[in-house]
Protein backbone atom coordinates (compact mmCIF):
# COMPACT_ATOMS: atom_id res chain seq x y z
CA UNK A 1 0.00 0.00 0.00
CA UNK A 2 1.36 3.14 -1.25
CA UNK A 3 1.15 6.39 1.22
CA UNK A 4 -0.98 8.44 -1.18
CA UNK A 5 0.34 11.91 0.58
CA UNK A 6 3.42 12.85 -1.20
CA UNK A 7 5.69 15.41 0.48
CA UNK A 8 8.51 15.30 -2.37
CA UNK A 9 8.79 13.94 -5.93
CA UNK A 10 5.81 13.51 -8.00
CA UNK A 11 4.91 10.01 -9.11
CA UNK A 12 1.32 10.89 -11.36
CA UNK A 13 -1.98 12.46 -11.51
CA UNK A 14 -3.53 9.73 -9.43
CA UNK A 15 -1.57 11.21 -6.09
CA UNK A 16 -1.94 15.28 -7.24
CA UNK A 17 -4.78 17.37 -6.13
CA UNK A 18 -6.51 19.48 -8.36
CA UNK A 19 -4.32 22.75 -9.89
CA UNK A 20 -6.97 21.73 -13.40
CA UNK A 21 -6.74 26.01 -14.34
CA UNK A 22 -3.01 26.38 -13.43
CA UNK A 23 -2.10 23.36 -15.40
CA UNK A 24 -4.02 24.51 -18.24
CA UNK A 25 -2.71 28.16 -18.06
CA UNK A 26 0.81 26.57 -17.66
CA UNK A 27 0.20 24.60 -20.86
CA UNK A 28 -1.22 27.10 -22.75
CA UNK A 29 1.46 29.72 -22.68
CA UNK A 30 4.61 27.54 -22.97
CA UNK A 31 3.30 25.95 -26.17
CA UNK A 32 2.15 29.54 -27.56
CA UNK A 33 5.89 30.57 -26.54
CA UNK A 34 5.07 32.70 -23.80
CA UNK A 35 7.96 32.85 -21.04
CA UNK A 36 6.01 32.81 -17.66
CA UNK A 37 6.54 33.61 -13.99
CA UNK A 38 5.15 31.75 -11.14
CA UNK A 39 5.14 32.94 -7.89
CA UNK A 40 4.23 31.42 -4.65
CA UNK A 41 4.97 31.46 -1.30
CA UNK A 42 7.48 28.67 -0.15
CA UNK A 43 5.85 25.27 0.08
CA UNK A 44 2.57 25.90 -1.53
CA UNK A 45 3.12 22.99 -4.47
CA UNK A 46 5.00 25.21 -7.32
CA UNK A 47 7.68 21.94 -7.97
CA UNK A 48 4.68 19.85 -8.17
CA UNK A 49 2.59 21.90 -10.41
CA UNK A 50 5.95 22.11 -12.31
CA UNK A 51 6.08 18.33 -12.98
CA UNK A 52 2.53 17.80 -13.55
CA UNK A 53 2.45 19.87 -16.13
CA UNK A 54 5.94 18.21 -17.76
CA UNK A 55 3.81 14.87 -17.12
CA UNK A 56 0.65 16.84 -19.92
CA UNK A 57 1.21 14.17 -22.82
CA UNK A 58 1.28 18.06 -25.09
CA UNK A 59 4.36 18.61 -23.25
CA UNK A 60 5.95 15.44 -22.79
CA UNK A 61 5.69 14.24 -26.03
CA UNK A 62 6.58 17.56 -28.22
CA UNK A 63 9.39 19.16 -25.86
CA UNK A 64 12.28 18.45 -24.43
CA UNK A 65 11.91 19.61 -20.74
CA UNK A 66 14.26 20.12 -18.45
CA UNK A 67 14.07 21.79 -14.92
CA UNK A 68 16.43 23.60 -12.82
CA UNK A 69 16.48 24.47 -9.21
CA UNK A 70 19.10 26.77 -8.04
CA UNK A 71 18.07 27.56 -4.92
CA UNK A 72 21.10 26.50 -3.25
CA UNK A 73 23.26 28.58 -5.95
CA UNK A 74 25.10 31.26 -5.14
CA UNK A 75 27.26 32.31 -7.96
CA UNK A 76 27.19 31.97 -11.61
CA UNK A 77 29.51 28.93 -11.82
CA UNK A 78 27.15 26.55 -9.66
CA UNK A 79 24.49 28.05 -11.97
CA UNK A 80 26.16 26.43 -14.80
CA UNK A 81 26.97 23.33 -13.08
CA UNK A 82 22.83 22.96 -12.22
CA UNK A 83 21.79 23.91 -15.90
CA UNK A 84 24.76 22.03 -17.24
CA UNK A 85 24.10 18.45 -15.51
CA UNK A 86 20.10 19.05 -15.88
CA UNK A 87 21.10 19.23 -19.90
CA UNK A 88 23.04 16.20 -19.56
CA UNK A 89 20.98 14.20 -17.29
CA UNK A 90 17.68 14.28 -19.57
CA UNK A 91 19.89 13.79 -23.02
CA UNK A 92 21.65 10.78 -21.82
CA UNK A 93 18.97 7.97 -22.05
CA UNK A 94 18.50 9.87 -26.03
CA UNK A 95 21.75 8.08 -27.04
CA UNK A 96 25.14 7.91 -28.18
CA UNK A 97 24.33 10.28 -30.87
CA UNK A 98 22.78 13.29 -28.57
CA UNK A 99 25.63 12.86 -26.08
CA UNK A 100 28.60 13.49 -28.96
CA UNK A 101 26.61 16.49 -30.19
CA UNK A 102 26.45 17.58 -26.78
CA UNK A 103 29.66 17.41 -26.12
CA UNK A 104 31.05 18.67 -28.94
CA UNK A 105 29.31 21.90 -28.52
CA UNK A 106 30.03 22.52 -24.79
CA UNK A 107 34.08 22.15 -24.87
CA UNK A 108 34.34 24.48 -22.14
CA UNK A 109 33.12 21.57 -19.75
CA UNK A 110 34.35 18.69 -21.46
CA UNK A 111 36.35 17.39 -18.40
CA UNK A 112 33.34 16.85 -16.83
CA UNK A 113 32.24 14.17 -19.39
CA UNK A 114 33.46 10.91 -18.09
CA UNK A 115 32.96 7.08 -18.46
CA UNK A 116 31.84 5.14 -15.18
CA UNK A 117 34.50 2.53 -15.28
CA UNK A 118 32.41 -0.52 -14.19
CA UNK A 119 29.49 0.36 -16.31
CA UNK A 120 31.29 2.72 -18.96
CA UNK A 121 27.67 4.77 -18.91
CA UNK A 122 28.77 8.26 -19.27
CA UNK A 123 28.51 10.92 -15.91
CA UNK A 124 29.00 14.24 -15.43
CA UNK A 125 31.35 15.23 -13.04
CA UNK A 126 33.13 18.64 -12.53
CA UNK A 127 34.02 20.56 -9.82
CA UNK A 128 32.46 24.01 -9.41
CA UNK A 129 36.28 25.15 -9.37
CA UNK A 130 36.64 23.91 -12.12
CA UNK A 131 34.21 26.12 -14.37
CA UNK A 132 37.08 29.01 -15.53
CA UNK A 133 34.79 30.88 -17.72
CA UNK A 134 31.15 30.68 -16.88
CA UNK A 135 29.86 33.14 -19.14
CA UNK A 136 31.71 31.25 -22.18
CA UNK A 137 30.13 28.27 -20.86
CA UNK A 138 26.95 29.39 -20.78
CA UNK A 139 26.62 31.06 -24.41
CA UNK A 140 27.75 26.94 -25.39
CA UNK A 141 24.51 25.83 -23.30
CA UNK A 142 22.31 28.16 -25.37
CA UNK A 143 23.99 27.51 -28.68
CA UNK A 144 22.85 23.17 -28.01
CA UNK A 145 19.44 24.64 -27.12
CA UNK A 146 18.94 26.44 -30.01
CA UNK A 147 20.05 23.68 -31.81
CA UNK A 148 18.15 20.96 -30.37
CA UNK A 149 15.74 18.29 -32.87
CA UNK A 150 12.94 20.25 -30.70
CA UNK A 151 11.63 23.48 -28.94
CA UNK A 152 13.03 23.23 -25.31
CA UNK A 153 10.50 24.13 -22.40
CA UNK A 154 13.10 25.37 -19.08
CA UNK A 155 11.61 25.36 -16.17
CA UNK A 156 14.26 27.63 -13.53
CA UNK A 157 13.01 27.25 -10.36
CA UNK A 158 13.84 30.11 -7.12
CA UNK A 159 15.02 32.14 -9.81
CA UNK A 160 15.12 35.12 -7.67
CA UNK A 161 18.30 33.53 -6.73
CA UNK A 162 20.23 35.37 -9.85
CA UNK A 163 19.77 38.95 -7.53
CA UNK A 164 22.22 37.42 -4.67
CA UNK A 165 25.27 36.52 -7.23
CA UNK A 166 28.19 38.27 -6.79
CA UNK A 167 28.70 39.07 -10.67
CA UNK A 168 26.84 42.13 -11.08
CA UNK A 169 25.65 42.08 -15.03
CA UNK A 170 24.12 38.23 -14.53
CA UNK A 171 20.92 39.42 -15.30
CA UNK A 172 22.16 41.20 -18.49
CA UNK A 173 23.78 37.78 -19.44
CA UNK A 174 20.84 35.77 -19.57
CA UNK A 175 18.31 38.25 -20.75
CA UNK A 176 20.95 38.50 -23.31
CA UNK A 177 20.84 34.87 -24.52
CA UNK A 178 16.98 34.18 -23.59
CA UNK A 179 16.15 36.78 -26.02
CA UNK A 180 17.99 35.25 -28.51
CA UNK A 181 17.00 30.96 -27.83
CA UNK A 182 14.01 31.58 -30.58
CA UNK A 183 14.05 27.68 -29.80
CA UNK A 184 13.52 27.58 -26.44
CA UNK A 185 10.19 29.15 -23.90
CA UNK A 186 11.47 30.04 -20.46
CA UNK A 187 9.16 29.35 -16.87
CA UNK A 188 10.87 30.84 -14.14
CA UNK A 189 9.31 30.18 -10.65
CA UNK A 190 10.21 31.47 -7.13
CA UNK A 191 9.02 31.70 -3.22
CA UNK A 192 10.71 35.38 -2.33
CA UNK A 193 8.00 37.36 -4.46
CA UNK A 194 9.75 41.00 -3.56
CA UNK A 195 13.05 40.00 -5.30
CA UNK A 196 11.08 38.95 -8.57
CA UNK A 197 9.33 42.19 -8.44
CA UNK A 198 12.30 43.70 -8.21
CA UNK A 199 14.04 41.23 -11.34
CA UNK A 200 10.86 41.35 -13.76
CA UNK A 201 8.76 45.06 -12.99
CA UNK A 202 11.36 47.38 -12.26
CA UNK A 203 12.09 49.41 -15.67
CA UNK A 204 16.17 49.54 -15.10
CA UNK A 205 16.46 46.06 -14.87
CA UNK A 206 17.21 43.79 -17.82
CA UNK A 207 13.95 40.95 -17.55
CA UNK A 208 11.40 44.31 -17.40
CA UNK A 209 7.57 43.03 -18.69
CA UNK A 210 9.31 39.76 -20.34
CA UNK A 211 6.89 37.46 -18.86
CA UNK A 212 3.06 37.03 -17.84
CA UNK A 213 2.32 36.07 -14.48
CA UNK A 214 0.59 33.75 -12.72
CA UNK A 215 0.37 33.63 -8.65
CA UNK A 216 -0.25 30.23 -6.47
CA UNK A 217 -2.68 30.62 -4.17
CA UNK A 218 -3.82 27.62 -1.68
CA UNK A 219 -5.77 25.04 -3.25
CA UNK A 220 -9.30 25.50 -2.74
CA UNK A 221 -10.54 24.09 0.39
CA UNK A 222 -13.59 21.80 -0.42
CA UNK A 223 -11.74 20.48 -3.39
CA UNK A 224 -8.71 19.89 -1.07
CA UNK A 225 -10.97 18.62 1.73
CA UNK A 226 -12.59 15.76 -0.90
CA UNK A 227 -9.10 14.24 -2.20
CA UNK A 228 -7.74 13.81 1.10
CA UNK A 229 -11.09 11.87 2.07
CA UNK A 230 -11.01 10.21 -0.99
CA UNK A 231 -7.42 8.72 -0.70
CA UNK A 232 -7.85 7.51 2.91
CA UNK A 233 -11.37 5.59 1.69
CA UNK A 234 -9.75 4.18 -1.36
CA UNK A 235 -6.90 2.58 0.91
CA UNK A 236 -9.78 1.73 3.50
CA UNK A 237 -8.81 4.26 6.19
CA UNK A 238 -11.48 7.04 7.00
CA UNK A 239 -11.34 10.78 8.27
CA UNK A 240 -14.06 12.90 8.81
CA UNK A 241 -14.73 16.55 6.56
CA UNK A 242 -14.15 18.13 10.03
CA UNK A 243 -10.74 16.96 10.78
CA UNK A 244 -9.27 17.47 7.31
CA UNK A 245 -10.80 21.48 7.28
CA UNK A 246 -9.19 21.35 10.84
CA UNK A 247 -5.52 20.91 9.49
CA UNK A 248 -6.26 22.71 6.40
CA UNK A 249 -7.21 26.12 8.56
CA UNK A 250 -4.43 25.44 10.96
CA UNK A 251 -1.79 25.73 8.16
CA UNK A 252 -3.78 27.82 5.84
CA UNK A 253 -3.75 25.89 2.75
CA UNK A 254 -0.27 25.48 3.11
CA UNK A 255 0.27 22.21 0.46
CA UNK A 256 3.53 20.77 2.15
CA UNK A 257 2.30 21.46 5.74
CA UNK A 258 -1.11 19.61 4.87
CA UNK A 259 0.44 16.65 2.64
CA UNK A 260 3.14 16.49 5.36
CA UNK A 261 0.51 15.73 8.59
CA UNK A 262 -1.79 13.73 6.30
CA UNK A 263 1.15 11.56 5.15
CA UNK A 264 2.42 11.00 8.92
CA UNK A 265 -1.63 10.50 9.76
CA UNK A 266 -2.15 7.47 6.95
CA UNK A 267 0.66 5.73 8.42
CA UNK A 268 -0.20 5.74 11.78
CA UNK A 269 -4.12 4.14 10.88
CA UNK A 270 -4.32 1.11 10.17
CA UNK A 271 -6.68 -0.72 7.70
CA UNK A 272 -10.27 -0.30 8.37
CA UNK A 273 -9.18 2.21 11.12
CA UNK A 274 -11.34 5.52 11.76
CA UNK A 275 -9.13 9.03 12.86
CA UNK A 276 -9.84 10.18 16.42
CA UNK A 277 -9.11 13.49 17.93
CA UNK A 278 -6.44 11.66 19.90
CA UNK A 279 -4.94 10.52 16.43
CA UNK A 280 -4.91 13.67 15.12
CA UNK A 281 -3.28 15.31 17.40
CA UNK A 282 -0.56 12.93 17.95
CA UNK A 283 0.18 12.82 14.07
CA UNK A 284 0.96 16.35 14.10
CA UNK A 285 2.74 16.48 17.22
CA UNK A 286 4.98 13.34 16.03
CA UNK A 287 5.78 15.51 12.19
CA UNK A 288 6.36 18.46 14.35
CA UNK A 289 9.20 16.51 16.81
CA UNK A 290 10.85 14.97 14.29
CA UNK A 291 12.49 18.44 12.95
CA UNK A 292 13.12 19.11 16.15
CA UNK A 293 17.08 18.81 16.13
CA UNK A 294 17.53 21.27 13.35
CA UNK A 295 14.86 23.32 14.97
CA UNK A 296 17.75 23.12 17.80
CA UNK A 297 20.69 23.90 15.82
CA UNK A 298 18.33 27.14 13.99
CA UNK A 299 18.06 28.48 17.04
CA UNK A 300 21.88 27.89 18.13
CA UNK A 301 22.94 30.27 15.40
CA UNK A 302 20.58 33.13 16.55
CA UNK A 303 21.37 35.71 18.88
CA UNK A 304 19.55 36.50 22.27
CA UNK A 305 17.87 39.20 20.42
CA UNK A 306 16.89 37.61 17.42
CA UNK A 307 15.54 34.55 19.70
CA UNK A 308 13.57 37.04 22.32
CA UNK A 309 11.63 38.17 18.57
CA UNK A 310 11.53 35.21 16.69
CA UNK A 311 9.55 33.85 20.13
CA UNK A 312 7.77 36.59 20.58
CA UNK A 313 6.61 36.48 16.90
CA UNK A 314 5.64 32.90 17.65
CA UNK A 315 3.62 32.62 20.92
CA UNK A 316 1.98 36.09 18.92
CA UNK A 317 1.29 33.36 15.67
CA UNK A 318 0.68 36.55 13.23
CA UNK A 319 2.94 39.68 14.59
CA UNK A 320 1.51 42.83 14.01
CA UNK A 321 3.04 46.42 14.44
CA UNK A 322 5.99 44.50 16.23
CA UNK A 323 7.53 47.65 16.83
CA UNK A 324 4.52 48.66 18.81
CA UNK A 325 4.93 49.97 22.56
CA UNK A 326 2.62 47.35 23.14
CA UNK A 327 3.80 44.10 21.42
CA UNK A 328 7.23 45.47 23.69
CA UNK A 329 6.02 45.26 26.66
CA UNK A 330 3.68 42.47 25.96
CA UNK A 331 6.45 40.19 25.39
CA UNK A 332 8.92 41.48 27.48
CA UNK A 333 11.39 42.99 24.63
CA UNK A 334 14.36 45.42 25.16
CA UNK A 335 13.23 48.52 22.66
CA UNK A 336 12.19 49.47 19.11
CA UNK A 337 15.16 50.02 17.40
CA UNK A 338 16.47 45.94 19.07
CA UNK A 339 13.21 44.55 17.97
CA UNK A 340 13.27 46.25 14.12
CA UNK A 341 17.15 44.96 14.03
CA UNK A 342 16.83 41.67 14.90
CA UNK A 343 13.57 41.19 12.95
CA UNK A 344 15.58 42.19 10.42
CA UNK A 345 17.93 39.66 10.42
CA UNK A 346 15.49 36.89 11.14
CA UNK A 347 13.87 38.35 7.88
CA UNK A 348 17.05 37.94 5.51
CA UNK A 349 17.85 34.53 7.52
CA UNK A 350 14.33 33.31 5.94
CA UNK A 351 13.01 32.20 9.44
CA UNK A 352 10.27 34.77 9.37
CA UNK A 353 8.10 36.47 6.89
CA UNK A 354 6.53 39.53 6.68
CA UNK A 355 3.48 40.19 4.74
CA UNK A 356 1.57 43.72 5.14
CA UNK A 357 3.56 44.41 7.96
CA UNK A 358 2.37 40.87 9.81
CA UNK A 359 5.14 38.71 10.47
CA UNK A 360 4.84 35.43 11.05
CA UNK A 361 7.85 31.91 11.84
CA UNK A 362 8.39 31.28 7.80
CA UNK A 363 8.45 27.33 8.48
CA UNK A 364 4.67 26.59 10.43
CA UNK A 365 6.22 23.26 11.88
CA UNK A 366 9.15 25.36 13.50
CA UNK A 367 6.25 27.60 14.60
CA UNK A 368 4.24 24.91 16.27
CA UNK A 369 7.05 23.35 18.08
CA UNK A 370 8.37 27.49 19.26
CA UNK A 371 4.97 27.20 20.81
CA UNK A 372 5.09 23.95 22.81
CA UNK A 373 8.57 25.06 24.09
CA UNK A 374 8.08 28.48 25.04
CA UNK A 375 4.67 29.14 24.82
CA UNK A 376 0.96 27.51 25.71
CA UNK A 377 1.61 25.07 23.40
CA UNK A 378 -0.72 24.96 20.22
CA UNK A 379 -4.30 23.34 19.28
CA UNK A 380 -5.55 21.55 16.66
Amino acid sequence: MRNPFLIRGYVSPEYFCDRKTETEEIVRKLTNENSLLLMSQRRMGKTGLIDHCFYQTELKKNYHLFYVDIYATTNLQEFVYKFGKEIFDKIKPKGKKFLENFISIITSLRPAFKFDEQSGAPIFDIGIGDIKSPEFSIEEIFKFLQNADKHCIIAIDEFQQIGKYPQSNIEAILRTHIQKATNCTFLFAGSQQHLLRNIFFTASRPFYQSVSVLSLNPIDKKTYTSFIIKQFKKNKKYISTEFVERIYDKFEGHTFYIQSVFNELFALLDENEECTENILVDAVNQKVKSYENIFLDTLNLLSNKQKEVLYAIAKAGKANSITSADFIRKYALKSASSVQSAAKQLLELEIVTAENNVYQVYDRFFGLWLTTQYGNGFTI
